[in-house]
């Protein structure tokens, strides 16, 4: 919708002039800025927001419906993180399962009072008092818990962006948390696309509230309040359908920093909240700041709290602003600057071949196995059925890469014959599960195969420990025929389980042999299984089933923001099997040379760049773990990505981990797309780590 204002010269000529526009002028004020026009209307004593306009090349359009509702959230007593009763499909959610024992702790957290936005008295108004002097409104508030004020300025530098500045002075005790205005609201029809990074991502709503709260997959239809340690980029972020995009973006400095002095304060500290909606479900970009009961949200009589917000207006997509907040806002290059290596990449790499060579460090187990010599590595995590005995082999490729770069006796006498033995009895040969792992972990007391959290086969299991494992094996030993055997079993075996529109099941039980997790959808790149079977064997059959699982996944999931994740132990949810999926469609289009898949690939890792954390900013301020002696930016978290964030991933507790085999990826994206994020992000998830690296191995 274009809109031309009558009343905008008149406004800013007085502005310019430096009158203030409350003296003489009750009914409306203005700011301009010749990229963003905002206008208030004095209805019945009280300023409303009438017009939030960004400039695009048709004209002025609006921003939704504007709104200018100001609130805040008081308590006389902290909140309980007891979990609210919550009811879906008119029944009580008992989610997830008592079995993820990891995880249920953390969701029923994020649906307490606080989190679930259904804590303290909600208090909204519209202001009495308004004025602009100087091309700054300022608009003012006697509440009932103490004098609000708000100043609105444009950036100096950035023509897209408004800062506010909000305080409110309490005039009794209590906890308090000021939420930013509600600047312009969408229908659902009129969403393109939203997100809080690290949480959630849609063009649409979604009706399951565990779906969209715990896998990311859409907008929860509550306005819930995202917790700062997951959320890895600070704003909240909303497309139109017109092409205009609003964000919320808090000033760097409010938000917690996940190490304080001496101790982690990654989840002890929440500082900053975010939402998609406001406390009455309209949807519109959120920032709370402080989170009611948490640090600095009490105050005494007198006291005051402020907050300071970054609010922006562009002609462009969500990506545009998010990378504005990263780069403009929170200065992602500076963290680069900081870096400093005590040690070579080159080195480190030759301190984890002296590790892998060592058996104890390494923690080598070797056992036997029907008649066979096993070797695998403890896996020191949960195993369901483990009773400390877990073991794991991964990454094979790098394994065979090694000794043939190396030529060491060790390895290839040592340690290859004996992880073959663990590779080629991990198949399944015989019945419906032909050509299936039957597990990527092998207990040793029990002498058995097993998933890591249940007792069931995955199509995706195929993918990695059939068709990704074994194919790296056949790259250094292509005449291996029982490698090529159980290679065409998994390749044969995906073929039988996809369904006749190109997906998969999440999993089949190992008894009944029927679907289960049928509440998830296998939003995973199970189909690069197929594409590794057509490099390899060179059969049509293969790259056509490659492509309908492909095509599926751009359609349901791509376009969408959906994805599933493939730890078991967190129920599946949504981690780094999303920048699988885009090393999946890259590798699908230097075979066809088919754009959409290339599209496809590039659209999914700008998704995955939301799961790297790009705050806060980072300084040389010292800091101690262990009595030793460190920068803040040696023990930051940014560069890093999370193995699973939102309301119950490890992430939440944990914080990001220091796997960063998306960095090579991102490197060669980067040189197809010109990105900066993809060279920056990959810089920063490799150097400077020294502080995490265990010196003695």
């Amino acid at each position: 919708m274009v809109i031309k204002r009558l009343c905008c010269k008149v406004l800013v000529a007085a502005m310019c002039v430096g009158v203030p526009i409350f003296s003489f002028a009750q009914k409306s004020l203005m700011l301009s800025n010749g990229k963003i026009n905002i206008e208030w209307e004095n209805r019945d004593g009280k300023w409303m927001l009438v017009a939030f306009e960004g400039k695009t090349p048709e004209g002025f359009k609006v921003f939704g419906s504007p709104s200018g509702q100001y609130s805040l959230l008081y308590d006389t007593v902290k909140p309980t993180i007891k979990p609210l009763v919550m009811v879906e499909n008119g029944d009580t959610l008992d989610f997830p399962e008592s079995t993820f024992k990891y995880v249920k702790p953390d969701f029923q957290r994020a649906v307490s009072a606080v989190p679930m936005n259904k804590a303290g008295s909600y208090y909204s108004f519209l202001p009495t008092q308004g004025r602009v002097e100087d091309n700054v409104a300022t608009f003012e508030e006697q509440t009932l818990y103490g004098l609000y004020k708000v100043t609105w300025k444009f950036d100096e530098k950035y023509q897209s962006d408004i800062i506010l500045n909000i305080s409110l002075s309490a005039i009794k005790d209590g906890y308090y948390s000021l939420a930013t205005p509600t600047i312009s609201t969408l229908k659902g029809k009129d969403l393109a696309w939203a997100l809080v990074p690290g949480f959630y991502q849609g063009n649409q709503i979604q009706h399951s509230f565990p779906l969209s709260y715990a896998y990311a997959q859409g907008l929860p239809k509550y306005p819930v309040l995202c917790r700062e340690s997951t959320i890895t980029t600070m704003a909240s972020i909303m497309s139109n359908q017109s092409g205009l995009t609003l964000g919320v973006i808090p000033e760097p400095g409010q938000d917690r920093n996940p190490y304080q002095k001496d101790e982690v304060t990654h989840v002890k500290l929440w500082n900053i909240a975010l939402s998609h909606m406001n406390r009455d479900s309209e949807l519109t970009p959120m920032a709370y700041h402080p989170v009611l009961g948490e640090n600095g949200s009490y105050l005494k009589k007198g006291e005051t709290l402020e907050f300071k917000v970054r609010i922006t207006l562009q002609n462009s997509d969500w990506y545009a602003v998010y990378k504005h907040a990263v780069y403009d806002v929170y200065n992602l290059p500076y963290s680069l600057e900081l870096k400093e290596n005590k040690q070579s990449l080159t080195n480190r790499l030759l301190k984890l071949y002296d590790y892998v060579l060592d058996d104890k460090k390494a923690l080598w187990n070797f056992e036997e196995y029907k008649g066979k010599k096993i070797i695998a590595q403890s896996y020191m995590s949960g195993v369901l059925g483990a009773d400390n005995d877990a073991m794991k082999n991964s990454d094979i490729g790098a394994v065979w890469m090694l000794s043939k770069l190396t030529q060491d006796s060790l390895l290839i006498n040592e340690k290859i014959p004996d992880i073959m033995n663990f590779k080629t009895l991990q198949q399944s040969q015989n019945g419906f599960f032909k050509g299936a792992v039957q597990g990527q972990y092998y207990l040793a007391k029990s002498k058995k195969f097993t998933e890591e959290w249940g007792n069931h086969f995955e199509p995706i299991a195929i993918t990695y420990y059939t068709m990704a494992d074994l194919g790296n094996i056949l790259l250094f030993e292509p005449q291996n025929k029982e490698i090529k055997k159980l290679l065409k079993n998994g390749a044969q075996r995906l073929l039988k389980w996809q369904k006749p529109d190109g997906s998969w099941e999440v999993a089949y039980d190992r008894t009944t042999h029927k679907p289960i997790y049928t509440d998830l959808t296998d939003y995973r790149p199970t189909f690069y299984g197929l594409v590794i079977a057509y490099k390899l064997f060179g059969d049509k059959k293969y790259l056509n089933a490659a492509q309908k699982g492909a095509d599926w996944l751009i359609e349901k999931s791509i376009k969408n923001g959906f994805f599933l994740g493939v730890c078991g132990d967190a129920r599946f949810v949504n981690d780094f099997a999303t920048i699988q999926i885009s090393g999946a469609m890259f590798d699908l289009y230097e075979i066809t040379k088919d754009q959409k898949y290339l599209n496809a690939a590039i659209e999914t890792a700008k998704m995955y760049t939301t799961s790297i954390y790009t705050h806060p900013i980072p300084s040389r301020e010292i800091k101690y773990k262990k009595g030793k002696e460190f920068e803040d930016w040696q023990l930051s978290q940014i560069g890093l990505s999370f193995e699973h964030g939102g309301s119950m991933g490890s992430a939440v507790n944990a914080g990001p981990i220091l796997l960063a085999s998306h960095c090579a990826y991102f490197l060669k994206l980067y040189s197809v797309t010109k990105d900066s994020i993809f060279r920056d992000m990959a810089r920063l998830g490799a150097l400077g780590k020294d502080a995490f690296v265990n010196e003695d191995t």
